[in-house]
């Protein structure tokens, strides 16, 4: 009997919603169609002049050669320090790992430390990216529905209930993706009173948002409100969202040095350094002109602003205001059970997504890729114009509901 040529750990996942979306739309253009693509989740502003300047000066400079594997000295002390002067956090540059982008360090982290059976509680909503990465490295993701009533986020009975002996890691992205909801110190406190009880979960927090929230505050941390969960904490970011870098793939990971030596092992076998150029780049991200990241989270709180106030005047569809990121989880329940012009009736988000594309040539993630439906998630990371013409398009084709 001849076996299959892809593996079961592959076989069991599915590729990246959001990907796909972004694929489709992209298909769509290619085939001349007037597609406004409201779904990727990356800055639409170039990576800022200094920053690049840094690049181009190291590549001139001969830094094109392979780096410690742990990241250069100097990304990993320009790191240590932003992780004091901004979050208030110490680490020793020895306890940070670069990476090939935080998506890469999420999923080296859940694979240096994931036995089979063990269980990662996932609130939902969730990046897509989540429970997949779970599934490949043969845990199993144990979803906890956040609903809209709670802010979408975890509370500290869910928590309590969903923890068994077999839970290994808490994944906590905030401010999130898709719903842009964030967690408060106070919050952060009361979950880690649960965490206190089960000194065997570990937490994974993705921070790869925390400078684009809109209430001019810096976003806490758990480990401010829980420093005695430092021993339990890996922390990760990058410089993707905040500099606009997400080509560059740039992440880090800070946590206990067991942990970052064992991803350090895994990766010496696996992928090696970040690249040496990018490196550069982030070093000067992270210790230079720092004038970009408010200008740009000025830029999106405008948008977030001005859409929420399209999208809250659509009836069918309610948003709430998210804190931070740059997107909009938009409830579309008022839709579901309305029929198209067609006769065709809206069942689902992923109904709901597929109408808007191809009625009015919008392109939005439906909310089952993230795990809570009925919803559906809009990037405001484009120009208020695109904005515009792609909420237009949204309640021209809502109108024609029946």
């Amino acid at each position: 009997m001849s076996h299959p040529r892809i593996s079961a750990r592959v076989r069991r996942i599915k590729p990246s919603p959001s990907s796909a979306a972004a694929d489709r739309a992209t298909a769509l253009k290619r085939e001349g169609k007037n597609i406004v693509s409201l779904v990727v989740g990356e800055p639409d502003f170039d990576t800022p002049a200094n920053i690049r300047a840094a690049a181009s000066k190291a590549m001139d400079n001969g830094a094109t050669r392979y780096t410690m594997l742990a990241g250069s000295v100097d990304l990993r002390q320009a790191i240590a320090a932003k992780l004091k002067r901004e979050n208030n956090l110490v680490y020793s540059p020895s306890d940070i790992i670069v990476t090939n982008g935080c998506k890469s360090g999420i999923y080296s982290a859940l694979e240096a430390t994931i036995e089979a059976g063990d269980e990662v509680i996932i609130p939902a909503p969730y990046w897509v990216s989540y429970p997949d990465m779970v599934i490949v490295c043969d845990g199993v993701p144990k979803i906890v529905a956040c609903p809209e009533s709670q802010g979408f986020k975890i509370s500290p009975a869910q928590l309590e209930a969903a923890i068994t002996d077999k839970t290994r890691w808490l994944i906590i992205n905030s401010p999130s993706n898709p719903t842009g909801a964030s967690y408060s110190a106070a919050e952060y406190r009361k979950l880690a009173d649960v965490l206190a009880r089960h000194p065997h979960v570990l937490v994974m927090t993705d921070d790869i948002y925390e400078h684009i929230r809109f209430d001019g505050r810096a976003t806490p941390h758990l480990l401010n409100a829980a420093p005695e969960l430092a021993d339990r904490v890996l922390a990760v970011n990058g410089v993707s969202k905040t500099y606009a870098m997400t080509g560059w793939r740039i992440g880090w990971i800070a946590g206990p040095s067991d942990l970052i030596g064992a991803l350090n092992t895994l990766l010496s076998q696996a992928a090696g350094n970040a690249c040496s150029i990018s490196q550069a780049a982030a070093v000067e991200a992270l210790n230079g002109d720092q004038s970009f990241v408010s200008e740009s989270v000025a830029t999106y709180r405008t948008r977030r602003d001005h859409v929420l106030t399209r999208i809250n005047q659509i009836e069918g569809l309610s948003c709430l205001p998210p804190d931070g990121a740059f997107y909009l989880y938009v409830n579309c329940a008022g839709l579901i059970g309305r029929s198209t012009p067609a006769g065709a009736r809206l069942e689902t988000d992923g109904d709901v997504a597929m109408y808007l594309l191809e009625s009015v040539g919008v392109a939005v993630v439906q909310g089952s890729a993230y795990g809570l439906s009925p919803y559906f998630r809009i990037s405001i990371a484009a120009s208020l114009d695109v904005l515009d013409d792609g909420t237009n398009r949204i309640a021209h084709a809502v109108s024609q509901l029946r």
